[in-house]
């Protein structure tokens, strides 16, 4: 299994988790969890994922995520697992 962290962060609107959703989707990428909340307006979304059957290389899914976020107007975040554990320890 290749579990990746996607972290979504911006302004809240209508259609955020159904875009990242339906690319995920379209790319073979299984969610295993998910939380969002919304604090005064913004919008927080994790979600953990198995990457290990989908259908582009990992650097492509980093860009691809990267370019919806732009164009929804959101940050969208995609890791390794492993590199988001070592950039979170206290």
């Amino acid at each position: 299994m290749e579990k990746c962290i996607i972290t979504v962060v911006g302004k809240d609107q209508v259609g955020i988790i159904a875009k990242v959703c339906a690319y995920l989707a379209d790319h073979s990428v299984n969610i295993l969890d998910i939380s969002q909340t919304i604090l005064q307006g913004y919008f927080n979304m994790m979600m953990i994922v198995d990457a290990s059957n989908a259908s582009s290389p990992f650097a492509t899914l980093v860009e691809e995520l990267d370019a919806l976020g732009q164009e929804i107007g959101v940050t969208i975040k995609l890791q390794h697992e492993e590199i988001f554990d070592m950039m979170h320890r206290i």
